[in-house]
């Protein structure tokens, strides 16, 4: 069975050494009078970035207002702060200068600009209808929010982290150096490539069986991804190799790997609770929990995990024993984890035992007070939620 599918990606990538160079050319061609320019930490300024962005603006003749200060798992405090100096500086077109975190923070940013009640309502079930124009100067490869729908922002208040996805959003442009990659950290950039692959993960584990160039495709993208990391673990300034986990961030996320399939995307989901709670890294957070996951789906999936186990993981595949094969994937791709230093575990990843009252606030939170459910390879309600934290412990 293959699905039908309806595939926009309108996002103009410019991609490689000298990418920068266009950033004002770029913008100018948004017909943009007036921008923000938001970015996270310091390292954007450190590195140079920022310099070159400020330069390509002024070079362009088109004015700008700076807000810095994004954090991992974006706080829905400095949407509100964005918004509020869009209004007053009549900016119409936002410029994300960094990873996933920015312009997550950007995309929110543009959906309350224009909207008249609390953006948060988005976050809430509402359907935006307007968003100001985006644009992503990208530092960090790993969420693919520079050609995605989607938009993950927390709450403060209570910290609910939640997604959003409107095709309103996608970036007018992505520009990507794989140069600016070279200074991430280790534990940085393995995070990145675990989102990276989660990504395509959640899309490749489908009931629907029968696209196989969509398979072939996505198969290709983690086997990639797998080996460039690890040779960038070691030789951080590899080219080659940044450019194919740069690229790969892109494609993993711009909805290429569904095409024919129907993503499930229930371990982001568990894992955007664990990561609202302990602010753990997304990408470890994910690591975390997929095995579990794995495990608790796999007996009523096998030829799925069988295909992942020996054409990811090459596995040999061992035809008289089906589930033995599937369970050699999982455990080859948690030695893969360890091997980058992502943790397989939620023990790993926050240095604890997690409790069962901490489980059920998780719990809680995913399953919004046991009102919905999560999954379509698997639909999981609140008892199948509590299980997988339980089997991650």
């Amino acid at each position: 069975m293959i699905k039908d599918f309806n595939f926009y990606a309108p996002t103009r990538v410019v991609f490689g050494r000298e990418a920068e160079s266009k950033i004002g050319q770029l913008v100018k061609s948004q017909g943009a009078t007036h921008v923000l320019v938001h970015y996270g930490g310091g390292s954007a300024e450190r590195s140079g970035l920022l310099s070159v962005v400020r330069q390509q603006l002024n070079d362009a003749g088109i004015p700008f207002t700076e807000l810095g200060g994004v954090v991992p798992n974006p706080l829905l405090s400095k949407v509100y702060e964005g918004i509020e100096i869009c209004r007053q500086k009549n900016v119409d077109f936002i410029l994300a200068v960094g990873g996933g975190s920015v312009i997550d923070s950007s995309k929110a940013i543009g959906y309350g600009v224009p909207y008249d009640g609390d953006v948060w309502d988005f976050w809430c079930g509402k359907t935006p209808e307007k968003c100001l124009p985006v644009g992503a100067v990208l530092t960090i490869p790993a969420a693919g929010s520079e050609m995605s729908s989607s938009t993950v922002i927390t709450k403060d208040e209570g910290l609910l982290k939640r997604g959003v996805n409107s095709d309103l959003c996608r970036c007018k442009f992505a520009v990507m150096n794989p140069e600016r990659t070279y200074t991430l950290p280790a534990y940085q950039t393995a995070a990145g490539a675990t989102d990276i692959m989660m990504h395509t993960m959640e899309r490749y584990f489908t009931k629907y069986e029968d696209m196989t160039l969509t398979d072939a495709i996505s198969e290709a993208l983690l086997r990639t991804v797998k080996d460039a990391v690890q040779v960038v673990l070691l030789h951080p300034d590899d080219y080659r190799n940044r450019a194919q986990i740069m690229w790969a961030s892109s494609l993993s996320h711009n909805d290429l790997t569904e095409l024919g399939m129907e993503k499930d995307f229930a371990t982001h989901k568990l894992e955007h609770e664990l990561s609202a709670l302990f602010g753990v890294t997304h990408g470890a957070g994910l690591a975390a929990l997929w095995p579990s996951w794995a495990r608790y789906v796999k007996d009523r999936h096998l030829s799925r995990f069988v295909q992942f186990a020996v054409n990811v993981m090459g596995v040999d595949n061992d035809f008289a024993h089906p589930d033995e094969t599937a369970e050699k994937g999982i455990r080859a791709i948690e030695d893969f984890y360890h091997k980058i230093g992502m943790p397989i575990n939620i023990h790993e990843l926050i240095g604890r035992e997690i409790t069962d009252d901490e489980i059920d606030v998780l719990v809680d939170k995913c399953s919004r007070g046991g009102t919905i459910n999560i999954g379509a390879m698997e639909v999981l309600d609140a008892k199948a939620m509590r299980d997988i934290y339980k089997l991650a412990k």
